[in-house]
């Protein structure tokens, strides 16, 4: 009897362990990133009162006599599964969809949680704000004007310099893509100014300068007289300037002296060639026109030289009718898709997507990258520990942490704007907590119903 009143004892001691954990869980039911608990038992060492014995020819084998001991606990798990996802709306807010946990970072210390509650901080770094922590990932490194994320270097504090400054970039590619209406009429010589305007199709686009100072570039066509596939392109840059800008066009290695060159199309009305006055001439892969220009002396600061600049004017590839100039039998249009430069701009905000890139919105039009939010995934992730604040941190048994960018080698995509909440489950921790309460009671009755036995045994004297 004294065996079943320590065996209702380790019941009574361990069913109040599991209640702890779930009255734990039931506390952090809307905590952002909490992962339940759940406590499993086993039974004790069982006391033999006879062993086994194998049969023989005359009678069959005999089992073990024995007498559990009670039971204890087995192992209190931490259940990782996904738990629900809330919009948010707020920007730095971020969820994890699928495997993987956000590095943090004191000092040399390194911590892991899937609650994604960010924000900046007065120097712009993305932090925990609860407790100041950073969030870990990659910067991203501008190497000779072109922005990249080196995501296998090592991890860094990152950090969202809003109202820093893009630097003005002047342009050096231009692509046109237009349409020369084949109908248009040629131009003889010494023309009145009603036929040139007629027979001129203009295409004009801002380009800008490495001050970033916006000039407009204006190119003329117009048909060469007895030649209907071949036009002759004017270009100027600020033709409305008080100080001409000495723009000139050069297509090969010969200087040409002048700002005219010829576009050549088939019959098909596709570009073929493109040549220069003095007699340079390409008509293979994409063809360009190296255009330059006097930056205007008004524009510069004062105290520096005059600044002679260049670009290439892209006209398309040989035989494409995508995004390259054409000579149809339709209405001209004037389609400068795109320039590469800009004026000087100011970051005015940010936005991450799935692969937990951070894009820098700036007021010039530039979208640029900022950096990219890590994750670290476990082999054993319920061998973590945790560390409070809804945090974990690696154990003997978690393995060391594999470390990449988002929705990449197995690990979840990020949610901007929404936040993933805790993964209890209010029925089941209740249920769990009657059966947990019967338990309780139960054990609790075995002790008593002992002690009854007893005080009958004492009894047996009288």
């Amino acid at each position: 009897m004294m065996r079943s009143l320590y065996a209702g004892v380790s019941g009574l001691q361990n069913h109040q362990i599991r209640m702890d954990v779930i009255g734990n869980n039931i506390s952090n039911v809307n905590t952002t990133g909490f992962k339940k608990g759940r406590v499993n038992f086993h039974d004790m060492i069982s006391q033999t009162l006879s062993g086994a014995a194998r049969p023989t020819e005359e009678v069959g084998g005999v089992n073990p006599k024995q007498v559990g001991l009670g039971m204890t606990i087995a192992s209190i798990d931490t259940i990782h599964t996904q738990g629900s996802l809330q919009t948010t709306g707020v920007m730095t807010d971020v969820a994890v969809q699928g495997e993987g946990f956000f590095i943090l970072r004191k000092g040399d210390r390194s911590f892991y949680t899937r609650a994604g509650v960010f924000g900046l901080d007065e120097e712009g770094y993305l932090v925990n704000p609860a407790n100041g922590l950073r969030v870990q990932g990659w910067r991203a490194e501008t190497v000779n004007g072109q922005t990249f994320i080196n995501t296998t270097g090592s991890l860094q504090d990152l950090i969202i310099p809003v109202g820093s400054k893009d630097p003005a970039s002047a342009t050096t590619e231009v692509f046109l893509a237009c349409n020369l209406d084949k109908r248009l009429p040629e131009i003889p010589p010494g023309a009145g100014p009603e036929t040139v305007r007629e027979g001129t199709w203009v295409a004009t686009y801002d380009i800008y300068d490495s001050f970033g100072n916006p000039h407009t570039l204006r190119i003329e066509f117009t048909k060469v007289v007895g030649e209907p596939n071949r036009w002759r392109a004017t270009v100027t840059v600020d033709p409305d300037a008080e100080t001409p800008t000495n723009t000139l066009v050069d297509v090969g290695e010969t200087n040409n002296a002048t700002n005219t060159f010829i576009i050549q199309f088939d019959n098909l009305g596709t570009i073929q060639s493109v040549e220069d006055e003095a007699g340079d001439v390409l008509d293979a892969g994409a063809l360009q026109v190296q255009v330059g220009f006097d930056v205007p002396e008004a524009t510069i600061p004062p105290g520096e030289a005059a600044v002679r600049q260049t670009f290439n004017l892209n006209l398309g590839q040989v035989g494409s009718v995508v995004d390259a100039v054409t000579q149809f039998a339709e209405r001209s249009s004037t389609k400068v898709f795109r320039q590469n430069g800009y004026t000087m701009g100011y970051l005015e905000g940010f936005k991450i997507d799935q692969n937990g890139v951070i894009t820098g919105v700036y007021s010039n039009g530039n979208n640029r990258p900022l950096g990219q939010i890590a994750l670290a995934t476990f082999v054993n992730p319920g061998g973590l520990e945790k560390e409070g604040e809804t945090m974990f941190r690696v154990s003997l048994n978690s393995g060391d942490p594999n470390v990449g960018p988002p929705n990449f080698a197995g690990k979840g995509k990020l949610i901007a704007g929404a936040l993933e909440m805790s993964n209890v489950d209010l029925a089941e921790a209740f249920t769990d907590m009657i059966v947990t309460q019967r338990g309780f009671q139960a054990n609790s009755r075995t002790i008593t119903t002992s002690d009854q036995m007893l005080q009958e045994l004492l009894t047996l004297k009288r």
